[in-house]
């Protein structure tokens, strides 16, 4: 019934999709009434507007955060989306903000993290009001602004009295469930560069987010003409770095492959093998001194090896580590870095470790934040509820599982991930040519709707 209602809906839930993904909708600078900035607030009110359409409740809280409501009752479920996307960065087939469709795909920066789900929850739950399904729970539909870079926007919801659920999940992350979430900390840091020799940086840049893999990093530097010989001869054989030369200086441009920062070993970390590279090239004074120190504490380790920050456990296995931006000038270095630590652990098992390493480097915090980890036990009764729906849709065994990377489920309690990704599909967010594909979206629909029924029926 409810899947039948959803597969005649098919043509709006890709409009209203494709709709989404066309608003370029990336952390900017805050104006007037938009915390988020200006495209953030558009994507925001073009599902508020959708929503009513469709002919729920809607609130904005602040213009931090949005839902749509249905259903009758004391209490509420979530499920909790989100409409901000990392920058599109390049590399892309496809316009990362047309939404085209390719080989039943819908192409665009946000399909699949997280706006396809997102608008897919919305349609979900249209599905069940068509039909008068009987609740005893009402259903929120949340639209978050702020997920990929500190979800500051369900935070001012929970800590300004906004109701909290009884249960819900959030769309974005993997099936079957994910009741563990590793502990996340993102940090700033400043080398400042006083003294440099013969050998000159210039600037340096790479990297999107902190939360992703960078697949390009490059740096400028002045030197004498009489060394250009050597630093070619230094580059043969290395595949990750190409040189081009200027009239008074070099351009060093490293490439690797975009991943999301929870699974740096599906990447290639081009601003590791940038500093690499750039170790190897004679630098003197406070540049050599912070080559140094990257390269020996750093490098190409994923785990926190090298700043002996290595932590493991059963559930969720590794401590991740990945440096996701740098800029920079002669003057100074700037570095973003972003870690996830097993969920059995805890910040203070690590961070004075950390932080003590990070100063020999002479490296200046400027930012330093975390999310405590997350872990729902499997005997909770909404937890069996998923797997019950899962196991009924898929007739694939729901097993529970820990990740590396975080969801709104460690911003609001009583939350796990659940969906969109099936297993084996590729994991394409935060890369070029993000897409979701049709038949895929439709089922997650299919899916969401069961799965709000049976969390707000009893």
């Amino acid at each position: 019934m409810l899947d039948d209602k959803i597969f005649s809906m098919k043509e709006d839930i890709i409009s209203s999709v494709q709709d989404s993904i066309r608003i370029k909708s990336v952390l900017d600078e805050e104006k007037e009434g938009m915390p988020f900035g200006e495209g953030v607030h558009k994507a925001l009110e073009h599902c508020l507007s959708l929503s009513e359409a469709l002919g729920f409740k809607t609130v904005n809280v602040d213009n931090y955060v949005g839902y749509a409501e249905y259903g009758q009752g004391e209490e509420m479920v979530a499920v909790l989306g989100h409409l901000d996307v990392v920058p599109e960065g390049d590399g892309w087939t496809y316009p990362p903000y047309a939404a085209e469709i390719h080989d039943g795909k819908i192409f665009g920066r946000g399909a699949i993290d997280d706006k396809g789900p997102t608008i897919g929850a919305l349609y979900a739950l249209k599905a069940i009001k068509e039909l008068n399904l009987p609740l005893n729970r009402r259903i929120r539909v949340f639209f978050g602004l702020n997920e990929e870079t500190g979800s500051k926007c369900v935070k001012h919801y929970v800590d300004n009295a906004g109701e909290l659920p009884v249960c819900g999940f959030t769309p974005d992350a993997e099936y079957p469930i994910i009741n563990g979430e590793k502990g996340i900390v993102g940090g700033k840091y400043r080398r400042k560069l006083r003294q440099q020799g013969e050998i000159k940086l210039s600037s340096i840049n790479g990297g999107i987010a902190p939360n992703v893999v960078p697949d390009y990093a490059e740096a400028v530097i002045t030197l004498p003409h009489s060394k250009i010989d050597d630093i070619k001869k230094a580059s043969e054989g290395v595949e990750e770095i190409k040189l081009e030369e200027k009239e008074d200086s070099l351009i060093v441009k490293a490439y690797g492959i975009s991943a999301h920062g929870s699974t740096p070993e599906k990447g290639k970390n081009a601003i590791s093998h940038l500093l690499l590279f750039l170790g190897k090239l004679g630098f003197e004074g406070d540049t050599k001194e912070f080559l140094d120190f990257m390269n020996k504490y750093i490098g190409l380790y994923l785990n926190g090896e090298g700043l002996d920050i290595y932590l493991e456990d059963e559930i969720s296995g590794k401590l991740i580590f990945n440096l996701g931006v740098i800029s920079g000038n002669s003057q100074e270095i700037n570095l973003q870095i972003n870690m996830r630590y097993p969920v059995t652990k805890k910040y203070e098992d690590f961070i004075d470790t950390f932080k003590e390493k990070m100063s020999l480097g002479k490296l200046e915090e400027i930012y330093l934040g975390y999310k405590g980890s997350l872990y729902v036990s499997p005997e909770t009764e909404f937890i069996k509820k998923l797997q019950k729906v899962y196991e009924e849709k898929t007739k694939d065994k729901a097993e529970l599982i820990s990740i590396g990377g975080g969801t709104y489920a460690k911003a609001m309690p009583n939350v796990v991930a659940f969906g969109p990704i099936f297993k084996g599909e590729l994991l394409v967010e935060h890369k070029p040519d993000e897409f979701i594909a049709i038949d895929s979206l439709i089922k997650n629909v299919q899916i969401m709707a069961a799965a709000m029924y049976e969390l707000a029926r009893d």
